[in-house]
C-alpha cells in the first residue's frame, strides 16, 4: 500500500531569512522533506504523522515580521515524481560536482551525482547538503571507510563512493529513504555501499574513518558520543543539520568526547562543520 502525504503549500514574504526559520521549525514537528520554490517552500509529512493541529505552535506563524499564508492537500506516493519534477532543477557545487535527476543533461563535470529524490531529503539544493559536498571535496577519501548518518537520498554516500571511499554505510529511519538511497545507489553504479534501515543503535562495535551525520540538531546532541566512539584515532567527524547559532552547544557536546574543531562552512544562517579525533 503507498504511503499517503499531506503537503503544505507556504508562500513566505520575506522570503529570507523567513524559508528558513519555517524549515527548521517544521522539521522539529515532523515535516521530513522540503521543496524551495520562488514563493517560499512546499513541506511534506507522512499523514500518519499529521495532525490538524500541527502548526498550531510554529512561531514563526505568529510574528509580525512575516506574512506566510498556506494550504494543504493529500499527496499519495506514486505521484511524487510529478510534484518534484516541477521544482528540482540541476546544481553544480564548486564546479567540480552536478547533482541532478535522470532527465536533466549531464553537464559533464569531474563528478556527476543523479537522484531521484521522491520524498527523501537531499537533493544538494538545501544548504546543508551543498556545504557537506564542499566538505568531502576537500578531503582525501580513497579506501576509506565511511558512515553517512541520516542519509536521505544517499546523495553523500555516493559522492564519498566517487571520491575513493570504501566501503561505506549509508543509514536512516526513515523506511522511505531506506529504499530510496538503494535506488540511488544502484543508479549512481556504487558497489561499495551499504544501505541499512534504523538508527544509532546500528553503530554497535562499528568503526570509521569518516562519519557525515547531516541531520538536526537535537539527534546530533543525543548521538554524538556514539559518534564518536565510532570513530578511528585521526578520524574526521562533519556534522550538519543546524544553524550558526547551534555552533556552541553542539561544539561544548563534541569537545566533550575528545574531538576539536577544524574547519566551518557557512551558507546564509546554516553551517557545517568539521571535527577531529
Amino acid at each position: 500500500m503507498d504511503s499517503i502525504y499531506i503537503a503544505y503549500e507556504f508562500s513566505v514574504t520575506p522570503k529570507n531569512p523567513a524559508t528558513e526559520i519555517l524549515i527548521a521549525e517544521l522539521g522539529h514537528v515532523g515535516f521530513e522533506s522540503f521543496v524551495e520554490n520562488d514563493t517560499g517552500v512546499t513541506a511534506y509529512i507522512q499523514k500518519q504523522e499529521w495532525n490538524s493541529n500541527i502548526l498550531d505552535d510554529l512561531y514563526i506563524l505568529g510574528s509580525a515580521e512575516f506574512k506566510i499564508k498556506y494550504s494543504h492537500y493529500e499527496v499519495i506516493q506514486t505521484n511524487w515524481n510529478k510534484e518534484w519534477e516541477k521544482n528540482f532543477n540541476p546544481i553544480q557545487v564548486d564546479g567540480l560536482v552536478s547533482v541532478r535527476a535522470p532527465f536533466h543533461e549531464n553537464p559533464s563535470l569531474k563528478f556527476d551525482i543523479v537522484i531521484e529524490p521522491k520524498m527523501s531529503f537531499g537533493t544538494g539544493h538545501h544548504e546543508t547538503t551543498h556545504m557537506m559536498i564542499q566538505h568531502l571535496l576537500a578531503l582525501d577519501l580513497e579506501n576509506k571507510k565511511v558512515l553517512d548518518m541520516g542519509c536521505g537520498t544517499g546523495i553523500l554516500a555516493i559522492f564519498a563512493e566517487m571520491k575513493g571511499a570504501q566501503p561505506t554505510d549509508a543509514i536512516d529511519i526513515d523506511s522511505w529513504c531506506y529504499q530510496n538511497s538503494i535506488e540511488n545507489v544502484q543508479r549512481n553504479g556504487c558497489k561499495h555501499i551499504t544501505v541499512l534501515e534504523g538508527d544509532s543503535s546500528l553503530l554497535k562495535g562499528k568503526k570509521y574513518d569518516v562519519i557525515i551525520a547531516n541531520i538536526n540538531r537535537n539527534i546530533l546532541l543525543s548521538d554524538m558520543k556514539i559518534y564518536t566512539d565510532c570513530l578511528h584515532q585521526e578520524g574526521i567527524l562533519l556534522l550538519s543539520g543546524f544553524y550558526k547559532d547551534d555552533i556552541a552547544i553542539i561544539e561544548s557536546e563534541v569537545v566533550k568526547h575528545g574531538l576539536f574543531f577544524d574547519k566551518m562552512i557557512q551558507r546564509n544562517s546554516w553551517v557545517a562543520l568539521k571535527y577531529l579525533k
